[in-house]
């Protein structure tokens, strides 16, 4: 019989949650600076949850933040995949719901990678993906 093991280091695990919120405190400011109106950071619904939703004209932005310290194991954008997105698409379709919205929706992704002693590099993708992608 062979086990494997899983050794979690909690130190880093609080590491790895302080720098996604910082990501997306970040991004929210990125987002006000391009004029978008930041209506919610961070909004849950059961178990949808959504990093940033803000408010462009008359479309409602769902944004996806990722954050990484380095781009050795991929592009932090690369990790939002298909469950991701089908959560966002239910979340959008909750948000809309809940708070009898009839606005134009699209999902963004917002990559930011950060380096030690040097400036964060944010990647914004608009209508990173589509709802009829995730039917």
């Amino acid at each position: 019989m062979q086990f494997t093991y899983l050794c979690v280091n909690t130190h880093n695990m609080a590491e790895h949650h302080k720098t996604g919120k910082w990501g997306e405190q970040v991004a929210a400011r990125f987002l006000t600076e391009k004029g978008y109106e930041v209506l919610h950071t961070n909004w849950q619904q059961g178990k949808c949850e959504v990093d940033i939703i803000a408010k462009q004209n008359n479309l409602l932005i769902f944004a996806e933040v990722k954050t990484r310290s380095t781009n050795y194991f991929g592009y932090p954008e690369q990790r939002v995949n298909k469950n991701k997105q089908k959560m966002l698409v239910k979340a959008a379709g909750l948000y809309t719901e809940i708070n009898e919205l009839d606005l134009g929706v699209r999902f963004d992704v917002i990559s930011i990678t950060i380096q030690k002693g040097s400036t964060p590099q944010i990647y914004h993708i608009e209508d990173a993906f589509t709802l009829y992608h995730n039917l």
